[in-house]
């Protein structure tokens, strides 16, 4: 029937759930993907530290599936012992499409505003990471592409443009 599929996977259970997610149930999205880290390593080669993605995390990276990072909630689970610990981080450094969630407001007592706010205390997210943030849940969105296309340009941008040049006047002031 060509539905939007998003699948709550590696959370609980390693990063062969969020293979089995994609491949066997189609999933456009997924929510969580702490595990994902599992199919990530690092190799030292001189002073720096190399990324190693593996068949997985190469596959969730080069088609853009997105990653619905809930951050308080997978610490209330015990998906990671501390926000610090959340692999978020790492997610965004090396590009995987990533979006800030809550799962479950009520039970976890958080907010979007309160995700980002945690996401930029301990990440150190910039105001264009906000944003960049922000455009990669819309793109995300099961909505018609011209539409997300129209959100993007139409309200998303100019909505961060608006704030933008308020900071500026109030800089000048």
């Amino acid at each position: 029937e060509n539905f939007n599929i998003t699948i709550h996977a590696g959370e609980a259970f390693g990063k062969e759930s969020i293979w089995q997610a994609i491949q066997w149930c189609g999933a456009h999205r997924i929510g969580h993907a702490t595990r994902l880290i599992e199919d990530i390593g690092f190799q030292k080669e001189g002073k720096k530290k190399a990324v190693r993605m593996g068949y997985l995390a190469q596959y969730v990276l080069d088609k853009r599936i997105p990653l619905e990072i809930c951050l308080t909630s997978n610490v209330d689970t015990g998906a990671v012992k501390s926000v610090e610990e959340h692999p978020f981080g790492l997610y965004h450094r090396y590009k995987f499409r990533v979006t800030l969630n809550t799962d479950d407001r009520l039970m976890s007592n958080t907010t979007l505003t309160r995700e980002f706010k945690i996401a930029h205390q301990v990440f150190g997210l910039t105001f264009e990471d906000i944003e960049k943030l922000s455009i990669n849940a819309m793109k995300s969105a099961f909505l018609p592409y011209n539409r997300r296309i129209k959100l993007i340009y139409d309200v998303i941008k100019p909505g961060f443009a608006a704030v933008r040049q308020g900071q500026k006047k109030t800089a000048r002031s």
